[in-house]
């Protein structure tokens, strides 16, 4: 069991080392960020954030600002063609290029990285940064997601959350429910020509997802019954329309219309249900 241990270990640790020296041998050029409407200090301290964050994750063969500056001159660069242009020019591997652009009280980030050899777009990613200051968190993530070529919501670590993350979705987060109904059924005959209507007792356990719900019944009567049903939510708050339908098995007991018999009998059938609200 140890020497298995020991094994699995070794292969996670080679798999580690690998993966370090694969980032170690790429050349990577961060162009300046192209941005409209935000202040030149922000997004410089936003770049060299950026920078350092990159250099700390282990990419070692970062480009620097100046040699990346002089190639560029005067241009200004963009979009990915002139990216692409720049790296190959410094012989770079890989080139990170990115756009910060307001949206209302909002700063949508948008960052490519890109192999200059294929000239493939490894990551195309876009997240919001609600303030100025949240750009430093936001910087991180990106970072860490361009450093190990995951989408930003797969680099998610704790000391890395975006304030837009920390945001509380308008829908309750409990994703599981409970419920109970109950009433009288009133069937079109009766029960057997005696009883006009019957108690009813219905649970319900249902599972919430983001634009689905799913669920079964178990209901009580004069006898069982049992369905599974789905809506489709039409919105994400907690005032929610919805439409869906359901399926099952009624299970009902009666007395026999045999003369001289009390004997009970059973019917059951198959029931098909559509719901909206």
């Amino acid at each position: 069991m140890k020497k298995i241990i020991f094994v699995v270990c070794l292969l996670i640790s080679s798999t580690n080392i690998l993966s370090q020296v694969r980032i170690d041998s790429l050349s990577y050029v961060l162009t300046p960020f192209y941005y409209t409407g935000l202040d030149e200090i922000s997004v410089k301290t936003s770049e060299s954030i950026l920078r350092m964050e990159l250099e700390k994750l282990g990419i070692k063969n970062l480009i620097s600002e100046q040699r990346t500056e002089a190639v560029i001159g005067n241009e200004i660069c963009n979009n990915t063609d002139c990216a692409v242009a720049v790296a190959e020019k410094l012989n770079a591997d890989r080139v990170i290029f990115c756009k910060l652009n307001p949206l209302g009280e909002k700063i949508i980030v948008q960052y490519y990285l890109i192999d200059v050899k294929s000239k493939v777009n490894l990551l195309i990613e876009q997240t919001t940064a609600t303030s100025i200051e949240d750009l430093e968190n936001v910087m991180k993530r990106i970072a860490k997601s361009i450093s190990s070529v995951r989408t930003f919501s797969e680099s998610a670590e704790v000391g890395r959350i975006t304030e837009t993350e920390t945001l509380e979705s308008l829908r309750r987060s409990s994703k599981y429910n409970f419920g109970i109904t109950f009433g009288y059924l009133f069937p079109q005959t009766g029960y057997d020509n005696e009883l006009d209507k019957t108690f009813t007792f219905n649970t319900h356990f249902d599972y919430e997802l983001p634009d689905y719900s799913i669920g079964l019944m178990f209901g009580l009567r004069k006898g069982f019954a049992a369905n599974i049903y789905g809506h489709y939510l039409f919105s994400k708050t907690d005032f929610c329309p919805y439409l869906g339908g359901s399926f099952g098995f009624h299970w009902v007991t009666h007395k026999a219309e045999i003369l001289f018999s009390n004997e009970k009998k059973s019917s059951d059938g198959f029931e098909l249900g559509f719901a909206t609200d």
